[in-house]
């Protein structure tokens, strides 16, 4: 039995494979819709994960935003909304953006080891600072956070930590949300970067699940046997 998380991977990205234009406005590629399917999903997850780049860039909440999942969460005995993770190697995050100053619950910074004491005198005032070896150890991450009590965690990018978790095997579901557009742009970021992935053309990804949702394509693959199919 394998003792880690269910680690179900979530992203959305144009018909070319790109998850933002190459600009800094940032680049809607979902619908209404679906952002309430993404926020539900959220709502069934004990923690939310995104790289460094995407709490710099982005500025993320990672809230769950209905107010009836939050109350449900509540009424299960969770948190209304899941803890925060991110992965960083150089530390240096910002303490006043919103993935730390937003929402009741924990927020957790692994850190790689070089760069730890940094990060604590930076962070450590409103996030746990977490050593996860050097270089990064995504195991180690996922490790930890299941000894936190985390059963089932969502991971929302961006293409960095998208490529690491899913080079390192380490997914077990897919949701990829494909928006009806091209971004035709090689300066911006893409869904993955090169790796060395366990899934190629003599080992198929299950395809699991095509929906459509609006003017977008939800596609769900199920990376590991412990797909659940909720």
């Amino acid at each position: 039995m394998v003792e880690r998380p269910y680690v179900l991977l979530s992203c959305g990205m144009s018909i070319d494979g790109y998850l933002d234009s190459a600009g800094d406005e940032r680049l809607l590629l979902s619908n209404d819709a679906d952002f309430d399917r993404v926020d539900a999903v959220r709502a069934s997850c004990d923690a939310i994960l995104v790289g460094a780049g995407t709490v710099r860039q982005d500025d993320p909440r990672l809230l769950v935003r209905s107010d009836e999942r939050r109350r449900q969460r509540v009424a299960g005995g969770r948190r209304p909304t899941p803890l925060k993770a991110t992965v960083t190697g150089r530390g240096d995050l910002d303490p006043q953006a919103r993935f730390f100053t937003l929402g009741e619950v924990d927020k957790l910074v692994y850190c790689a080891t070089g760069n730890l004491d940094g990060a604590r005198r930076r962070l450590g005032r409103v996030a746990t600072v977490i050593d996860c070896g050097d270089p990064i150890d995504l195991a180690r991450v996922v490790d930890d956070l299941h000894g936190r009590g985390v059963e089932r965690l969502m991971v929302e990018g961006g293409g960095r930590i998208h490529t690491q978790f899913l080079a390192a095997g380490l997914v077990d579901e897919l949701q990829l949300v494909v928006a009806p557009f091209f971004v035709g742009d090689s300066r911006a970021p893409r869904f993955v970067g090169d790796g060395c992935f366990p899934w190629h053309a003599d080992r198929r990804a299950t395809l699991a699940e095509v929906r459509q949702i609006g003017d977008v394509a939800l596609l769900r693959y199920a990376m590991s046997p412990r797909f659940d199919g909720r």
